[in-house]
């Protein structure tokens, strides 16, 4: 019988793409080590949060949707260990989905491992990736305040610390409840991983980390086009969709510019909103209980950076990153186009037909080529 389950819950931005890079690297490992990573793959611990905080989404994503989390706690109940499961959507469960992950696992202890920033600093990356995920509402309205909600995995109940801890920790028992302060700024990723395998209870020295993994981050410029892009992808509604192709392709695959701009918040949303939720969680965490792996000053909220704001990135920038990401497509496009059309005269020749046939769909699909072209050149006359 398994004997502890350790659920990694985020926050989101604190290295959790890296620590599950680590962990699925790992996999076999730790499970001879008597750490269970279950699942055939991470995507099963996404669907598996969406489950258990009964989100009606789950049912519009693709693939094998039954019963994510009931699977994950088949393979695990019988494990002579302990083992772990990490997606930060976890973090917006709410106590009774906590509690509900507790009674899947009678006779083992449940444990909550929570990666933390300040908030200050966590809200802008927040926002950036939620843009990425096809947002729209600019950074100092976001996220929408209105009442906790445990399906939204993007409202401030998926990385508000403090409402978090509360949430968790009105089930689990404080020291049940791990919390790795981040410092992105000065520490190096292997040092949170060895924290991270401190709390599963093993050596961290006997699981190799990766290389550097992070969601690449956009400029100031990139990320304020990308949020006016998206209102006109009226067709690219799915999660997959989004996924693939608004941030894989658009956001994440080397298209848009890379200026690497850091930018801040308003200095309202960040006085009213961020800092105040900050010290809440701060002040929570000095009442003690919880087991902290690290520096909680860390935690504490920083000043507003001396930044832009995205309301002052210029029309002239946009013009000029949006004339940069169509040329960038405009060569992917040629490049699979002439995969396409190799292909296509292979087959041709294959089936004995008429090169001229071939070559007449060439030249009617090149006219549209011209038109793109056309389209990033006037692009560039108006930046000018």
């Amino acid at each position: 019988m398994v004997r502890r389950v350790f659920i990694h819950l985020g926050l989101p931005k604190t290295g959790t793409t890296y620590l599950q890079t680590a962990l699925w690297s790992n996999k076999d490992r730790l499970r001879r080590a008597g750490v269970l990573v279950p699942g055939p793959r991470h995507r099963r611990h996404l669907l598996a949060s969406l489950d258990i905080r009964q989100d009606p989404r789950l049912a519009r994503r693709a693939g094998n949707i039954k019963a994510p989390w009931q699977d994950l706690v088949d393979e695990t109940r019988d494990f002579g260990g302990d083992a772990v499961i990490s997606h930060e959507f976890f973090g917006a469960a709410a106590p009774e989905h906590v509690q509900r992950m507790v009674d899947s696992f009678p006779g083992a202890e449940l444990h909550a491992i929570v990666t933390a920033r300040p908030l200050t600093e966590l809200v802008a990356s927040r926002w950036q990736e939620w843009i990425k995920n096809g947002g729209t509402m600019a950074i100092d309205d976001w996220p929408v305040r209105y009442a906790y909600d445990p399906t939204n995995e993007w409202g401030w109940g998926s990385f508000d610390l403090h409402d978090i801890l509360k949430r968790w920790s009105q089930v689990l028992p404080r020291e049940q409840v791990h919390i790795l302060p981040v410092d992105p700024a000065s520490e190096t990723p292997d040092d949170l991983w060895r924290r991270f395998c401190d709390v599963l209870g093993v050596d961290a020295a006997g699981f190799p980390a990766p290389a550097d993994v992070a969601n690449p981050s956009l400029g100031v410029v990139e990320v304020e086009l990308l949020r006016r892009v998206t209102p006109h992808l009226t067709d690219f509604l799915t999660a997959g969709d989004r996924g693939r192709w608004v941030r894989g392709y658009l956001a994440e695959g080397g298209v848009l510019p890379e200026s690497g701009e850091r930018f801040r918040a308003g200095e309202e949303a960040f006085e009213k909103q961020h800092r105040k939720r900050a010290d809440k969680a701060v002040e929570l965490i000095a009442e003690g209980g919880f087991d902290v792996r690290g520096d909680a000053g860390l935690l504490a909220p920083q000043p507003l950076p001396d930044l832009r704001h995205p309301s002052e990135v210029t029309d002239a920038e946009l013009v000029e990153s949006a004339a940069q990401t169509i040329a960038a497509m405009l060569e992917d496009v040629r490049s699979i186009s002439r995969e396409r059309d190799e292909l296509r005269r292979q087959l041709a020749e294959e089936e004995g037909l008429d090169a001229s046939t071939v070559a007449s769909a060439d030249e009617e699909e090149s006219a549209s080529w011209v038109r793109l072209s056309r389209s990033l050149n006037r692009l560039r006359r108006h930046g000018e």
